[in-house]
C-alpha cells in the first residue's frame, strides 16, 4: 500500500454529480499523500452497494443514490478523464478475500456482509460470479416473510429489513423506548443496543437473537443453493460476534439437509476499511492486465 485516505460521509441517498464532487475530495487527498496525479493513473476500482451493472458502468439502484438506472461509470470518466471499474461493495470483499485473503487455497467460497446492508460474493471455480444482469447474489433482498418488514429497496420482506443496522436501529427504538437516540448517529443507537445487551437486557438480547435466527436462515439458502467449501462472515456488524455464532451455527446446520455431513466451514472476518479497498485495487488491476494483454490490443 502506498497511501491511504478517508473521508466521511452521510447515508443520505444523494446525486450522482454530489457522490463525484465527494470523490473528487477524497482523490485529492489520496494523490497528495501519494505524491502523484490523476495522469498517473491507469484505472481506479470503486464498490457501492446495490445493484450494479458491471460491464456497463451502470448503477440500477444503490442505496446512496437517490435516482435508479445511472451511468455512474460514464459520468466519472467524463469527470476525471480516467478509466473506472464499478462493481457492487460485497462482491469487492470478496474479490479482497480472493486476492490476499482466505480465498486464495480455495476455488468455491462465499462471502456473506453484514453492515448497514446484507450482502454476498461468490467465487466458483476461482472466479468472481456477478449472474447474467447484475442482479444475483443479492442475498439481502431474498424474501424471508412475506408481506414483512419494510426494506429501504422499497419492498416488504427482505432478509436485509431483519439483518441491517437500521433494521436492528428500528427494532431498538421500538422495544427498548429509544426514542431519545433517534436524533444521534445509526451508530449511537447500535452501540447503546449492543451496551444494553452485554449488561443482559432481556429486549436487547431478544433483538439479537431473533437477528440471528434470519441470519442462520440466509446462511442455510447459501449451503443449500451453492453448496460452498467456506462462507466468510465479514462487516463492522461481526463485532456483535458473541451474538451470532454459537446458536447461529447449529441453526444453519439443523437448516439445510446435510445433516451436519461435510458441513460448511463458516468463518468470522473483521474486516476493516481497507479490507473492500484491497477488493477495488484487486478489481482495478485484474482489468487493467486484462486491458494490457488483451488480443484485440496487439493485433490491432
Amino acid at each position: 500500500m502506498i497511501a491511504q485516505a478517508v473521508l466521511e460521509t452521510t447515508q443520505k441517498a444523494k446525486r450522482v454529480h454530489d457522490v463525484l464532487d465527494e470523490l473528487n475530495h477524497l482523490l485529492k487527498r489520496l494523490l497528495k499523500k501519494a505524491d502523484c496525479t490523476l495522469a498517473d493513473l491507469n484505472g481506479i476500482g470503486i464498490g457501492m452497494p446495490g445493484i450494479i451493472a458491471h460491464g456497463e458502468g451502470i448503477v440500477r439502484w444503490s442505496p446512496i443514490l437517490s435516482e435508479r438506472d445511472q451511468p455512474f461509470g460514464t459520468a466519472f470518466r467524463d469527470r476525471f478523464g480516467v478509466d473506472v471499474y464499478l462493481e457492487n461493495d460485497a462482491n469487492m470483499l470478496t474479490l479482497a478475500e480472493l486476492w490476499f485473503g482466505a480465498g486464495r487455497d480455495m476455488s468455491d467460497f462465499a462471502v456473506v456482509t453484514i453492515e448497514n446492508g446484507v450482502g454476498m460474493g461468490l467465487v466458483l471455480n476461482n472466479r468472481l460470479y456477478r449472474g447474467s444482469f447484475g442482479m444475483g447474489l443479492e442475498l439481502g433482498h431474498t424474501k424471508v416473510q412475506i408481506d414483512g418488514a419494510l426494506c429501504r429497496c422499497g419492498q416488504r420482506g427482505c432478509l436485509e429489513a431483519y439483518l441491517g443496522d437500521y433494521a436492528l436501529a428500528r427494532e431498538a427504538t421500538t422495544a427498548l423506548g429509544f426514542g431519545q437516540y433517534q436524533q444521534s448517529s445509526m451508530k449511537g443507537i447500535l452501540d447503546k443496543l449492543f451496551e444494553e445487551a452485554k449488561l443482559g437486557n432481556p429486549a436487547a438480547l431478544t433483538i439479537f437473537q431473533r437477528a440471528g435466527r434470519y441470519l442462520a436462515l440466509g446462511l442455510s439458502n447459501v449451503m443449500q443453493l451453492f453448496d460452498p467449501a467456506l462462507i466468510i462472515l465479514s462487516g463492522e456488524r461481526m463485532r456483535y460476534d458473541y451474538m451470532f455464532v454459537g446458536d447461529v451455527i447449529a441453526d444453519v446446520q439443523a437448516l439445510t439437509l446435510s445433516r451436519g455431513d461435510q458441513p460448511c466451514k463458516i468463518e468470522i472476518h473483521n474486516s476493516g476499511d481497507l479490507s473492500w479497498a484491497h477488493g477495488a485495487s484487486a478489481l482495478a488491476l485484474a482489468a487493467v492486465t486484462d486491458e494490457m494483454f488483451s488480443t484485440d490490443r496487439w493485433t490491432a
